[in-house]
């Protein structure tokens, strides 16, 4: 605990999973304190509970007259927030599947790397400073991701493009290369310029805005989506955690509630387990399985198979 009441558990914790430990004069080392030794506002957005929200949006249609599904993923440490938008949109990112006679051709709705990239800057440098926060929101044909704040001060456009980063957030950004979440600086918009135009870029005085529209589905009969290559039969209980993990990551105790239970018994230990040894979920922690931080999602192969089911259905 910090002054303030702020505490940093889940911060602990990812630096734990990367082999780096924080000593207790991380948030100096960090640089999370104001000269006069109090946090800052990035400390505030790292800690483990904060008032800022990070929403992720859908509509039936193609404007935001519909809404079906507010999401807020925010209010938890930055990372958290920013690793769990990221497995929405594994799971939102259809992948369609045309397998021909001798070989197996798949086509993402939007290309993973430039939609992971396109996610994790608009969460380093959005403007918090006026209160304002990253949303995601899902149309029926395309994905709008939204950043507060313009091109930062002294950034022209050709720079943009070009890779040439000035790091709104850079507390932020650092702790989000210790983690790994980005990588070489300035290399996000130059990855999404790989797959896409720079007509996917919306850029106004006091936001950013990525626009990603779907990939077609391939034609014909041979058309199926997301096909789990070893199918497996699942019972209801599984199907029913499996989609309880699928908008977010679990505890164990969210996971009772969405079964039923009104505690933990053996039962449940062992199908937890039976969908963990499947393949189908991991922990989040996966080297501290009995932390009170352990959480559970979907892998991969949990996703698929999830897509798969809710077409037949």
């Amino acid at each position: 605990s910090t002054r303030l009441g702020l505490t940093f558990e889940q911060l602990k914790i990812y630096y734990d999973a990367r082999g780096l430990t924080l000593n207790s004069a991380f948030m100096q080392n960090l640089e999370l304190l104001t000269p006069g030794g109090k946090p800052n506002y990035a400390a505030y957005l790292l800690a483990d509970e904060n008032g800022v929200s990070v929403q992720v949006a859908k509509y039936r249609g193609i404007s935001r007259d519909d809404l079906i599904e507010n999401q807020d993923y925010g209010r938890c440490c930055l990372v958290r927030a920013l690793k769990e938008v990221l497995s929405r949109m594994d799971v939102e990112n259809t992948i369609y599947t045309r397998i021909g006679k001798m070989e197996r051709e798949e086509r993402p709705m939007i290309d993973p790397r430039a939609l992971r990239e396109a996610a994790v800057n608009a969460v380093v440098h959005n403007d918090y400073s006026n209160g304002a926060s990253p949303k995601f929101e899902f149309f029926k044909d395309r994905l709008e991701i939204t950043s507060s704040g313009g091109l930062p001060y002294g950034v022209e456009l050709d720079d943009f493009f070009g890779g040439y980063s000035s790091p709104r957030n850079k507390e932020i950004m650092r702790v989000f290369r210790d983690l790994e979440l980005v990588e070489q600086l300035g290399s996000g918009v130059p990855r999404i310029l790989e797959k896409y135009d720079r007509s996917v870029f919306k850029i106004f005085p006091n936001f950013l805005r990525v626009v990603f529209h779907y990939a077609k589905p391939f034609g014909g009969e041979a058309q199926v989506e997301a096909q789990v290559e070893a199918q497996v039969e699942l019972a209801s209980w599984q199907v029913d955690i499996l989609k309880a993990c699928s908008l977010k990551e679990k505890s164990g105790r969210e996971l009772l509630t969405a079964l039923g239970y009104s505690g933990r018994t053996g039962n449940f230990k062992k199908r937890l387990q039976h969908l963990l040894g499947q393949g189908l979920l991991e922990m989040t922690l996966p080297e501290k399985p009995r932390s009170r931080f352990q959480q559970y999602r979907l892998t991969d192969k949990g996703r698929n198979l999830l897509k798969h089911l809710n077409k037949e259905i």
